[in-house]
């Protein structure tokens, strides 16, 4: 059963107690503030998206492989339930949950890693800031207000769910953005949205927000064991090779002998995220504890993480890394895939940023003069925003001379 607002832990954020919307609103009657931005963003364009934005596969490469929906909705089941267990609010981490890939390009990281690249010389791009971007600006849904309006404490979640952005003074580093972009330590779009409401980067954001963020972890690894093994990127003997998966392998094996592989497979991934969880949540419930947790504002300024695993977990969550990276993201196949993904992204940067008067109705009106920051700005928005088919549709229309140019209404 959900905690009520008067169950929550006193280091909860508690939704009576938000900071508010940058523009003001009524409460609603029936729903807190957190479940309402939780509702704006299932309700948002950029979350649709995520059905054809996937992780490592591209779309068109398989059904069965997780997208950025589902990893995001296991991801949220995984933070709620983390969240009850701590005495945490589930709602503002199931935003943050939900909310947390919004801002992905398409074809997952070698997508963002060309974006990024093209648009260095304009302050970069970063998924996370690009997120902040999707929910303050460019969902165009309320007629009161560009972006979602959502609340200080999802806002912080959000920018800082990693940690402190910055060391320095926010108002400092603004003005060495504007001055020069490339040299700058915070995105652009955070700078920016930080001078009218400020999210206190150089800060921890609360526990939600941490919670957020390894689930994410928990996540992201176990179902990637799950996609390489069924893509044969791996074999079962070779995942084993990490310490701990190999003793969950061993214990499930001895325990039922004659388990069809696919079974054995999601058996031991199911053990090893329940591992993961109950971890997490002792080690944090020790360091709450240890720290005299007893405010939101204790979390925030504690000067390191409250949530994490203890340091064994930890090291075998980094061999578990470890392995990934060497044996799927780094497979020849999935390079193959990521090679070509990357060119089409360039190629559409490069294409639309000398020829604006190209790009569809609405992003035209937002560029400048060709190489301006205007421009750039406005291209890599709507690049960002393609899903992964979306991507390749529009790279066939414009380079191959014998499709239609443009989509049909």
């Amino acid at each position: 059963m959900s905690k009520k607002q008067h169950d929550l832990a006193p280091y909860a954020c508690h939704p009576s107690q938000s900071r508010g919307r940058l523009y003001k609103e009524e409460e609603s009657a029936t729903r807190s503030c957190f479940q309402r931005d939780r509702d704006r963003i299932i309700h948002s364009t950029a979350f649709r998206r995520l059905e054809y934005k996937t992780q490592v596969f591209v779309n068109h490469e398989g059904d069965h492989y997780r997208t950025r929906l589902t990893h995001s909705l296991e991801v949220s089941q995984l933070a709620r339930s983390i969240c009850r267990t701590l005495g945490l609010n589930e709602d503002l981490a199931e935003t943050l949950a939900l909310a947390h890939d919004l801002g992905h390009t398409p074809f997952g990281h070698s997508g963002e890693d060309a974006l990024s690249e093209m648009m260095e010389p304009y302050g970069g791009f970063d998924h996370n800031a690009h997120t902040l971007r999707l929910i303050t600006s460019l969902e165009h849904r309320y007629a009161e207000f560009d972006g979602l309006n959502l609340t200080w404490e999802t806002l912080e979640g959000i920018a800082k769910h990693n940690g402190p952005l910055v060391k320095h003074s926010p108002a400092s580093i603004l003005k060495k953005l504007l001055n020069k972009p490339q040299a700058a330590t915070l995105p652009r779009a955070i700078a920016e949205y930080n001078e009218k409401h400020d999210l206190e980067v150089g800060t921890y954001a609360s526990g939600e927000a941490q919670v957020a963020s390894l689930a994410d972890d928990i996540a992201y690894n176990n179902h990637d064991i799950d996609d390489g093994l069924r893509a044969e990127l791996f074999i079962i003997e070779q995942i084993c090779e990490v310490a701990l998966v190999g003793k969950i392998f061993r214990e499930v094996r001895q325990r039922y002998p004659d388990l069809s592989e696919q079974r054995l497979t999601h058996e031991v991934i199911r053990r090893l995220i329940n591992r993961m969880v109950s971890d997490l949540v002792a080690q944090t419930s020790l360091n709450i504890k240890e720290e005299r947790i007893e405010k939101v504002e204790d979390i925030r300024k504690l000067g390191k993480p409250l949530v994490e695993f203890s340091p064994a977990m930890q090291e075998d969550n980094a061999q578990l890394k470890a392995f990934l990276k060497t044996h799927m993201y780094r497979h020849y196949k999935v390079n193959r895939m990521a090679s070509k993904a990357k060119r089409v992204v360039k190629e559409l940067f490069v294409f639309f940023v000398n020829e604006p008067e190209c790009l569809p109705d609405g992003w035209r009106e937002l560029t400048g003069s060709p190489k301006a920051i205007r421009t750039a700005t406005a291209v890599s928005d709507f690049i960002a925003g393609m899903t992964d088919r979306f991507a390749i549709e529009e790279h066939r229309r414009l380079f191959d001379v014998g499709a239609r140019a443009w989509v049909e209404k």
